[in-house]
């Protein structure tokens, strides 16, 4: 889908809008030409994108990991979904809801580079995960391979299944930053024995922005006769990959995230071949056991926020993929970069800029994770969240592509005079 049509498509409401629709089609013709790195540090260009989106004026956003609010444009579409499918009412559910949700499943198996046979929309990663996790046929004594670093919905599913089926948890710990991937791929291979059935890895650790080597480790524990599955609820659309190209067994990632769709979309990819070893969170019975299909009963639910996916997929492609994960990686190597060697303030993501995207770790080493997320709201207005444990100790910084260099700049100053102010106490 070309920008004008979609543009034309979602027929923005015109008091919602912040930006006639002319304008933004004016504004992607003016930078086609422009490379996706030249572009990065255009910030006029990013000024224009900033003002699709409704921004609250109290603090400046640095928390875009846990939600990507949506810009105008897919949250108008979004509002009159919702209103269509009120207008028509049980009509809309017993005709055309299952199609229209197969139909946009499938633009996201195109955006993930797999087939439609593989992959279902979920309500967000812990419930694509964990069903994975909760479904997988234990026997007592199985063991599971996963790192402390790993999100925590996923780790209590796993100590859940442990108690419930008697199975094993082995837990890793990745260092903040690694010499080379063969660590880390070396770390994972270590925790695998003889009754190891799966292994969990983050495609992007969730408190840290630091990118694993997945594909690297999939091959290793494929030797070795182990499954994987991938977390990678931070890295859809944040960053560009194909799925297959993982070389995983399953993925899960959430929509509300990078994608920007409206809360309570998800994904689960399942390798061809590979849903029959799974029991579903709720019974479909009747289908083949290899259909995904039978993974992805969940009754009523907002089926609106399932159409709003095509529009989130569009808005993706008129942006650009790479125009997106460049300007991403930009604005974290304009902070990061500021700070590493700064007194009292330490980075817990990797400095090599092939091992992150957009998120990173800072923190100020003499001052508690969470003391220092309310100094920054208090005396500096930026909104982020604190993470101490796990071998990470800081505050997650989280912008998107909303955000600009100026607001980075404030979170330089503030990170820069709190290391100082507690270096000399």
């Amino acid at each position: 889908m070309n920008k004008r049509s979609f543009l034309k498509g979602l027929a923005f409401a015109a008091t919602g809008a912040t930006l006639p629709s002319a304008t933004w089609a004016s504004m992607f013709d003016k930078v086609a030409g422009i490379s996706p790195v030249d572009l990065a540090t255009n910030e006029d260009f990013w000024l224009g994108i900033r003002k699709m989106y409704r921004l609250k004026p109290d603090y400046i956003n640095l928390e875009n990991g846990y939600y990507n609010i949506q810009p105008q444009p897919i949250l108008d579409a979004f509002l009159e979904h919702v209103r269509e499918v009120n207008y028509q009412g049980a009509y809309y559910m017993r005709t055309v809801q299952f199609d229209n949700k197969k139909k946009a499943a499938a633009k996201l198996a195109v955006l993930a580079g797999c087939s439609s046979e593989e992959l279902v929309i979920t309500r967000n990663t812990t419930e694509s995960l964990d069903m994975i996790i909760s479904g997988y046929h234990w026997q007592p004594g199985d063991e599971a391979v996963m790192a402390e670093q790993d999100y925590g919905a996923m780790l209590d599913m796993f100590k859940q299944t442990a108690r419930r089926y008697g199975m094993i948890n082995k837990i890793v710990s990745v260092p903040n930053h690694p010499a080379s991937d063969d660590e880390i791929v070396q770390l994972y291979a270590s925790a695998i024995t003889p009754r190891t059935k799966l292994l969990m890895v983050s495609h992007i650790i969730n408190i840290t922005g630091h990118i694993l080597p997945v594909q690297k480790i999939c091959d290793m524990a494929h030797g070795k006769g182990v499954e994987v599955m991938v977390d990678g609820a931070h890295a859809f659309a944040q960053f560009q990959y194909k799925i297959p190209d993982l070389h995983c067994d399953y993925y899960g990632a959430s929509l509300h995230k990078w994608l920007s769709t409206p809360l309570g979309a998800g994904i689960l990819y399942v390798k061809k071949g590979s849903a029959s070893r799974v029991w579903p969170i709720f019974a479909e019975e009747g289908r083949d056991e290899n259909d995904i299909a039978r993974l992805n009963h969940t009754g009523t639910h907002a089926v609106h926020t399932d159409l709003a996916i095509a529009d989130a997929i569009a808005f993706y492609e008129m942006l650009g993929a790479e125009r997106k994960e460049t300007r991403m990686r930009y604005l974290q190597q304009y902070w990061t970069s500021k700070l590493r060697h700064t007194p009292g303030v330490v980075i817990n993501t990797p400095e090599d800029p092939a091992r992150s995207c957009g998120i990173a770790n800072a923190g100020v080493t003499t001052m508690k994770p969470g003391v220092l997320a309310e100094r920054l709201l208090k005396d500096y207005k930026i909104y982020t969240v604190a993470i101490d444990g796990a071998n990470v100790h800081g505050c997650r910084i989280t912008p998107n592509v909303f955000t600009t260099t100026q607001e980075l700049d404030v979170l330089v100053k503030a990170l820069t005079e709190l290391g100082a102010e507690r270096s000399m106490s």
